[in-house]
């Protein structure tokens, strides 16, 4: 903060984190804590939630004041919209005062940091556009930092991340293997992915994970777990012809990924699928 307060300037009071799930908002909430050497306090909006009157905004006190005893620290809130929702005026049913009250402390918290410069208030939110005005404005959340799905670049650097702890067979090319995940695909899809594939290759007593093990695993994650469903011939009829239909459409469309796997074993809710091997997002 000194740095700023040379310049004239102060340092934001909050950071909202705003992006979907999965894209690692909590997790560079504590890397900021950690790379900056300062305490780190972490809880879920819905904790301050109760249901007597004043109990949240008793707890949002004591953390804060929790919070002043060290000299430098990271608070972080995790999914805000539970407790940050914009308040509604106009109706009995249109307010709740618990979460009211709650909110108001936050703010009036937040308003109060200027006694202590070495406080950083962070939060993460999937829906922005909930939030009360007031949480938003200049001198609390005033920062947005929006974390988006990763590209296949980087993809590629979260798989190899999530696969330090896993035994690769040697063929395993993971730059290969993250072509194959669609865009769309979180680091907590990707995580998953890996977890099932180490799962798969255990069942199939492998002495390390296959590129097929990893496959399957995004099979998995996809559309879900394999399952022996009784079809007509007339029903496997249908499904072939609706797939097919699929990669014909796509080998007669310019620039769209060439068709890598086309199947009719049903999976979770699909009866069948079409996978397209990604070479670009």
């Amino acid at each position: 903060p000194r740095k700023y307060q040379a310049l004239g300037g102060r340092p934001p009071k909050g950071i909202l984190f705003v992006g979907p799930p999965g894209t690692g908002k909590t997790l560079m909430a504590r890397a900021l804590a950690g790379e900056a050497g300062v305490a780190f306090i972490s809880c879920k909006a819905s904790d301050f939630l109760e249901m007597f009157v004043g109990v949240g905004a008793r707890k949002v006190r004591d953390m804060f004041d929790g919070a002043r005893n060290y000299r430098k620290c990271v608070i972080f809130i995790d999914e805000i919209d539970a407790v940050g929702k914009r308040r509604l005026h106009g109706g009995p049913l249109s307010s709740h005062e618990e979460r009211e009250q709650t909110l108001a402390q936050i703010l009036a918290e937040m308003d109060g940091f200027e006694e202590n410069l070495g406080i950083m208030m962070i939060a993460a939110t999937n829906t922005p556009e909930v939030l009360d005005p007031a949480l938003l404005r200049s001198g609390r959340f005033d920062e947005q930092l929006v974390f988006p799905l990763p590209d296949i670049k980087g993809r590629e650097e979260i798989l190899k991340v999530h696969c330090r702890r896993i035994k690769l067979a040697s063929d395993v090319d993971l730059a290969e293997v993250a072509r194959h995940t669609p865009l769309g695909f979180s680091g907590a899809d990707i995580e998953n992915m890996v977890n099932r594939a180490a799962l798969i290759a255990a069942i199939k007593c492998h002495e390390a994970v296959t590129k097929e093990d990893l496959l399957e695993g995004l099979d998995r994650v996809l559309y879900g777990v394999e399952h022996k469903t009784v079809m007509s011939p007339e029903e496997k009829e249908r499904i072939a012809y609706h797939e097919a239909g699929h990669a014909i459409v796509a080998k007669m469309t310019p620039e769209t990924d060439p068709v890598e796997k086309i199947t009719i074993v049903p999976r979770g809710m699909a009866g069948g699928a079409t996978h397209f091997f990604t070479e670009r997002d």
